[in-house]
């Protein structure tokens, strides 16, 4: 997919707040998500991190502030940390959500194989989704997004508690899906996820982006206390 959002432009969050119970989950959060880059979302339990990513998606809005696209809003999909699945097939799973994004039924049959080829699933196709181990649901669940055809994954924390094979399948899958032409936005606590996938960093606490850049001089050089705490597995008050 060559996507001119993914090659021009940026995606600025400004001043967002959201409130629940009268307490400020998110507090004024500003970040940008800069083109061609899979960004990480990072920070503590309780830092705002998936509430960024509905919002994002458009599945939440905030009290206040915003978030501008610079251009034409992309094509936004997000997988969830325990997807749903339809009771039935791996590849009926695809196939309806194939029809569900307006594919011809003459075409479906053929991307829901590509699709299952790029999980590594071609073997499960005929499988019932329900017996299909953790790290397979997540598979399938990330494709089946794709089916879409997004400009934008958003995905939270899509191995957690799965085993280190089966979380080396899905970060295979998510550089596969980015070098394919989609940018990537990734929630996780797993540092080494975080090292290993990242081009850009947005670190949150208590509901504000403490630091965000570049992966690479955040996990070198944390500039916030918060961010060094993190990542030195200490705890920050």
């Amino acid at each position: 997919m060559d996507s001119p959002l993914l090659a021009e432009e940026t995606i600025e969050a400004r001043g967002l707040v959201y409130r629940r119970d009268g307490a400020a989950l998110l507090d004024g959060a500003s970040f940008s998500l800069p083109p061609a880059k899979r960004t990480v979302l990072m920070g503590p339990n309780g830092a705002g991190k998936s509430l960024l990513l509905r919002m994002v998606q458009g599945l939440l809005r905030p009290d206040s502030g915003e978030i501008t696209w610079g251009g034409v809003r992309p094509k936004t999909a997000l997988v969830l940390q325990s997807p749903v699945l339809l009771a039935r097939t791996a590849r009926a799973n695809l196939l309806h959500a194939l029809r569900i994004y307006g594919v011809k039924r003459r075409a479906r049959g053929d991307r829901a194989d590509e699709l299952l080829a790029m999980a590594r699933l071609e073997h499960r196709a005929g499988t019932h989704a329900d017996v299909l181990s953790g790290g397979e649901r997540q598979r399938l669940a990330i494709v089946r997004a794709l089916g879409a055809q997004p400009e934008l994954l958003l995905l939270d924390e899509p191995t957690a508690q799965l085993d280190p094979e089966a979380t080396a399948h899905i970060e295979a899958l998510v550089n596969q899906i980015h070098a394919s032409g989609t940018r990537i936005v990734l929630v996780t606590h797993d540092i080494g996820q975080a090292k290993r996938l990242a081009d850009h960093v947005v670190f949150l606490d208590r509901g504000r982006v403490a630091e965000t850049g570049p992966a690479e001089g955040f996990f070198a050089r944390p500039q916030s206390e918060a961010a060094r705490a993190y990542l030195a597995g200490r705890l920050h008050f």
